[in-house]
């Protein structure tokens, strides 16, 4: 799935040091900056900024004449938006959706609450486990001495003796 993605500006030298600062300040009429500077403004590694491309959570990145990738502060702002939704959690599938309906200016807010919703609903669903999880692991430890004797419940349970 392919973002929207602004009209490219002016082509800018690949250097692009002072307009990476300006990025990674929050400027948001900046020229192109390189993959680490857009990798630090937006809080992610070189590598993820590579596989969310890849994705094609981006776009189209454009490249300088000898193949480096030039980042706008719209990607930037693109890579803060996926970490923010990494942040909570969301799946690769659901943060595709939800970076294709931010650009989508006609999007309705009721598909990306649907998503929220649906998210909500895993977490809540992994937490349950979890919490059933450790209750299992809480009364192994009861039952174990945790001395010297060879006899363990916790093993006993993890290799189906009990």
């Amino acid at each position: 799935m392919s973002a929207a993605r602004p009209p490219e500006g002016a082509k800018a030298p690949s250097g692009g040091s002072a307009t990476g600062a300006a990025v990674e300040r929050g400027g948001l009429n900046a020229g192109p900056i390189n993959i680490g500077q857009a990798a630090r403004a937006s809080g992610v590694s070189a590598k993820m900024v590579r596989h969310y491309e890849s994705l094609g959570l981006l776009g189209a990145v454009a490249r300088t004449d000898s193949g480096y990738r030039q980042y706008r502060a719209a990607d930037v702002h693109t890579l803060r938006f996926i970490k923010r939704a990494r942040d909570l959690g969301f799946s690769m599938a659901e943060i595709a959706e939800l970076v294709s309906l931010w650009h989508d200016q006609g999007r309705a807010s009721a598909s990306v609450k649907q998503i929220a919703q649906a998210h909500v609903a895993d977490l809540e669903n992994r937490i349950q486990a979890m919490q059933a999880m450790r209750r299992t692991l809480q009364n192994l430890l009861q039952h174990c001495h945790g001395d010297a004797r060879p006899d363990c419940p916790i093993l006993d349970d993890l290799s189906g003796s009990r």
